[in-house]
C-alpha cells in the first residue's frame, strides 16, 4: 500500500472525544494514518482493552496524581481519542527508513502513550517496541502477550531478577502480574504469588511455587522475606513492606501514588534497597523475546474475555470492574 492508497481511505476506530464512563467510547470512520519515513503503517488485528485505556478515558489517576492529567491525559478531552496501547498485526506500508520489517509482517507492537491500538489501522515509529510476533499462536493470543510481557521485563530488568532469587508478585493474576510470574520463573527465580481465590489455580499452572490468598492471609505479616517484591496492585509501599524485603533488594512499584513516587529515591537511600515506580527500558531485542519464549512454550497468554470492535463500550465496562484476569483482547479483524 503506497502514500497515494492511504490518502482520503477511511478506517474504523474506537474513539473517546470526552472524558467519562465506557459510553464515552463510540465507533467511527476516520481517517487511515499516513506512516512517516521512521514509521510502520499495520493492519490491526487485535488490541487489547487496558487499565491504561480506563485511565485515559476516565480521567482517573492514582491517589495524588490528579496534577498530571492535564499532562498525561488531557485538558477537557483525552489527549488521545483512540486508545489501545498494543497491538498485533500485519504489516501494510513502511516509512523509507524503516530497517527490519516490510509489508506482509506479522508483528506485535506497543505504541504505549502514542495509543492508535483501538483502529482498523495504526501508525507505530520503529522506536517503539514492535517485533514479529510468536509464530505458534493467532493475533488475539499474541497480542494478550503485549501491555504485561512488556512491562514485566521492564521491572524484572530493573530489579535484575535471576537465578534462585525469591521473588513476590503482588497482583499476580493480573495482565502484568501473570507475566511477571511466568518470566521470573524462567529466570530460575522461585516465585511466591499474591491473588484472590477464584485465581489461585491459575497463577500455579503459570509456574507460582506457592500462592497466598490475599482475602486469608496478609503477605507482609508472615515474616518472609523477598529478593523482589513486585506490586502491581497499588497496595504494597514501602513503609507496609520494608521488612519483607531482604538486604539489598527491590521493591518493584508498577502501580503506586504519588506518595510512594516522591518516597522512593529516599526510601532506597535510607534502606540499600531499591525503590522504584519505573523499570529498565525495553529494547526491541528484549521485546523480541517473548516471541521466542512464546514459541518455546515458556510463555503462555492468559485471555479473560474478548470482544469485538463493535462491543467496545462493553470491553470497557468489564475492565472497569477492576477484576479482569490477564487480558482483555479487542478483536479488530
Amino acid at each position: 500500500m503506497d502514500t497515494e492508497q492511504i490518502q482520503g481511505t477511511r478506517m474504523r476506530a474506537a474513539v473517546a472525544y470526552r472524558f467519562g464512563g465506557p459510553e464515552a467510547v463510540r465507533v467511527e470512520q476516520r481517517p487511515m494514518p499516513t506512516p512517516r519515513a521512521d514509521e510502520l503503517l499495520v493492519r490491526v488485528h487485535a488490541s487489547t482493552v487496558s487499565i491504561a485505556d480506563y485511565r485515559m478515558r476516565s480521567r482517573d489517576l492514582p491517589e495524588g496524581l490528579g496534577f498530571l492529567v492535564p499532562i498525561s491525559l488531557g485538558i477537557l478531552r483525552p489527549r488521545k481519542p483512540v486508545l489501545g496501547m498494543d497491538l498485533a498485526g500485519v504489516v501494510v506500508a513502511v516509512g523509507e527508513d524503516v530497517t527490519g520489517f516490510a509489508p506482509g509482517d506479522e508483528v506485535i507492537a506497543m505504541p504505549g502513550g502514542s495509543f492508535g491500538g483501538h483502529a482498523e489501522y495504526a501508525r507505530v515509529p520503529q522506536s517503539k517496541a514492535i517485533a514479529h510476533k510468536p509464530a505458534s499462536l493467532d493475533m488475539r493470543e499474541s497480542v494478550a502477550l503485549v501491555f504485561g510481557g512488556h512491562t514485566a521485563l521492564a521491572f524484572l530488568d530493573k530489579g535484575e531478577v535471576g537465578a534462585g532469587d525469591e521473588v513476590l508478585v503482588n497482583g499476580a493474576s493480573g495482565a502484568v502480574g501473570t507475566a511477571v510470574v511466568q518470566l521470573a520463573k524462567q529466570r530460575g527465580a522461585r516465585v511466591t504469588a499474591v491473588c484472590g481465590p477464584r485465581n489461585v489455580e491459575l497463577v500455579r499452572t503459570l509456574g507460582a511455587d506457592r500462592v497466598i490468598d490475599y482475602t486469608t492471609d496478609d503477605f507482609a505479616a508472615t515474616g518472609e522475606t523477598y529478593d523482589a517484591i513486585f506490586d502491581c496492585v497499588g497496595n504494597a509501599p514501602f513503609e507496609r513492606v520494608a521488612d519483607s524485603i531482604k538486604p539489598g533488594g527491590a521493591l518493584l512499584l508498577v502501580v503506586t501514588n504519588l506518595r510512594s513516587m516522591l518516597r522512593a529515591s529516599r526510601d532506597s537511600r535510607r534502606s540499600g534497597k531499591l525503590v522504584t515506580v519505573s523499570g529498565a527500558p525495553v529494547t526491541h531485542d528484549r521485546f523480541a523475546e517473548l516471541s521466542r519464549l512464546a514459541d518455546a512454550g515458556a510463555l503462555r497468554p492468559v485471555i479473560d474475555r474478548t470482544y469485538d470492535l463493535d462491543d467496545i463500550v462493553e470491553a470497557h465496562r468489564y475492565v472497569d470492574t477492576g477484576h479482569k484476569t490477564g487480558s482483555v483482547v479487542l478483536r479488530i479483524a
